[in-house]
């Protein structure tokens, strides 16, 4: 088992890719036509999609870097035959697993995914066109996560969430945060669009949606800045409608049907649940963190 922290990760990476004495070294950047591009997806247990996000994956980046905290599951072996690196990596929390996994990387510019985003050919072929004349105008990207359900289409036109995953890394990192993993980008960086879908298929049914809010809403309440008690227990008596009405007619989950309206009973709940246990950490109450990747 091969373990490494985020400061050892690089001087890791040079070592084990310095050709043996019969090799030549491998002539990436002349013949492959992607772009100069390295994808990393954090992973525990994720045999489920890992295949597919590597092989969608590898359609727009040169290199697929897996950071793995302990799967105990099949993943090292199918993320092996599709063509990626895995890395034995302990969790250090949402942010910090990111951090780990750039550093792992061999290419300036990054794609941050998820176990359970696989890129569309659209995505694919506007990030290789975005590439075509050099590097891009901008250091980061937005690309537009649609959820694929397990029941129904995807929703083209629901709860559609624009998030930076595609950046250039000597620009921007993770923040190395226990609890957020998304890029903080200042309001005076210019963030540019790629059209095409990443594909989230972010949950496999109800009980597995709730079971991920649950684990969500735990670390959330954990590892942010404490908020005032009066606010949280005004939050809690008060907020839980507005939660459900914003996911319902704000992000569009009323076009999905009854099924949407499950769905935004649950994100309200979830919510719900991060402002109880906020208020378990006022009264003296703590849990242990669950690992893994969301």
């Amino acid at each position: 088992m091969v373990q490494i922290t985020v400061a050892a990760a690089a001087k890791i990476h040079r070592m084990t890719a310095v050709p043996t004495p019969n090799e030549a070294p491998e002539p990436r950047d002349s013949v492959d036509a992607r772009p100069p591009l390295s994808c990393y997806i954090r992973t525990l247990n994720e045999e489920r999609m890992i295949g597919a996000v590597v092989t969608a994956a590898l359609k727009v980046a040169r290199e697929v870097v897996i950071v793995d905290s302990g799967s105990t599951d099949r993943t090292r072996d199918i993320a092996d035959a599709a063509g990626a690196r895995f890395v034995d990596q302990p969790w250090l929390g949402n942010g910090a697993q990111k951090r780990a996994g750039e550093a792992l990387c061999s290419y300036d510019w990054k794609l941050d995914l998820d176990a359970d985003e696989i890129v569309s050919e659209d995505l694919a072929a506007n990030i290789r066109n975005l590439f075509k004349d050099g590097a891009p105008p901008l250091s980061a990207y937005r690309l537009s996560l649609i959820t694929v359900p397990p029941i129904g289409d995807p929703w083209w036109k629901t709860n559609v969430d624009p998030r930076a995953k595609l950046y250039d890394g000597r620009r921007h990192q993770m923040p190395d945060h226990k609890a957020w993993d998304q890029l903080e980008l200042s309001e005076e960086v210019e963030i540019g669009d790629v059209d095409g879908a990443l594909l989230h298929h972010s949950f496999r049914d109800f009980e597995q949606y709730m079971a991920k809010w649950n684990r969500v809403s735990s670390v959330r309440a954990k590892e942010t800045k404490l908020k005032p008690k009066w606010l949280i227990v005004s939050r809690m008596l008060l907020a839980p409608p507005f939660y459900f009405l914003r996911h319902y007619f704000l992000r569009g989950l009323w076009r999905q049907g009854l099924y949407g309206f499950a769905i935004a009973r649950a994100v309200a709940f979830g919510r719900f649940m991060r402002d109880v246990k906020s208020y378990e950490r006022h009264r003296g109450l703590h849990r242990p963190n669950s690992a893994g990747s969301d």
